[in-house]
């Protein structure tokens, strides 16, 4: 009788086991969801606060943290063709890339471009700071050079004369808009439509942004790893007062 039992006892066991591991499709057969609205009236949780405070207080004072001065008010309304703060950007990315393009290449960039939209916000007489940098440029836009023929630098040139705005570009280019067509010089050499140039712009508007489509498809494209962003801190960190002017470099004749 006890064997009996015993071998009831493993046939239940055993049976238990094999049905409890058996992989059964799960189905679902309800989904519910709740809004919760998060407003003056929901209570903070005071160990997170504690928690991020001193961070808070770091990003608050690093933020408005001074890195230079300027004078006057820096702007992109100030001149037709060009603007003090374009020609201000062109310039300092130029200054800041090209050192770095060099080392990878052996070879200087040509110019730099960029676009009128980009600038975000213009910088106010007085001390400079991360926060200004932050909100001239909000993107993380990287640097790229792009290597470009002689007929995709036509084409970036009709773009600048048909668009008729003061777009970011720095001052190896002096380019006229005459009666007959254009002047140009690149670094005080006349175009050549035979040569290739080296461009430096951005990852966006080397993708086509704001329809700058002769970026795209370029003879050759070098990645810098550099966020215009940083480069601009880095040159206002760079300078103790920021200087700028407009100086004819793209100009009706």
């Amino acid at each position: 009788m006890r064997t009996t039992l015993k071998r009831i006892a493993s046939l239940f066991f055993f049976s238990f086991l094999i049905f409890s591991c058996k992989k059964e499709k799960q189905v679902v057969t309800k989904i519910t969801a709740k809004i919760i609205v998060i407003d003056s009236s929901f209570a903070s949780n005071t160990d997170i606060t504690k928690t991020i405070a001193p961070f808070k207080e770091k990003m608050i004072k690093e933020i408005n943290t001074k890195i230079s001065y300027t004078p006057k008010d820096i702007v992109r309304t100030d001149g037709d063709l060009e603007s003090s703060l374009g020609n201000l950007l062109a310039d300092l990315s130029y200054e800041r890339a090209n050192p770095l393009f060099y080392k990878e290449t052996g070879k200087n960039i040509d110019f730099a471009l960029f676009n009128y939209g980009g600038i975000r916000a213009g910088i106010p007489a007085g001390n400079i700071t991360n926060k200004s940098a932050f909100e001239l440029m909000p993107f993380d836009n990287v640097f790229v050079v792009v290597k470009l023929s002689g007929d995709k630098i036509v084409e970036l040139i009709n773009y600048l004369i048909t668009n008729k705005t003061a777009h970011p570009l720095s001052k190896q280019i002096q380019l006229t808009i005459t009666k007959k067509g254009y002047q140009l010089f690149i670094n005080h050499k006349k175009f050549d439509k035979n040569k290739s140039y080296f461009v430096l712009t951005t990852d966006y508007l080397q993708s086509g942004g704001d329809n700058m489509m002769f970026f795209k498809n370029p003879m050759n494209i070098y990645k810098l790893d550099y966020l215009m962003r940083n480069a601009i801190v880095d040159f206002f960190k760079s300078v103790d007062t920021v200087k700028t002017v407009l100086d004819n470099r793209f100009k009706r004749k």
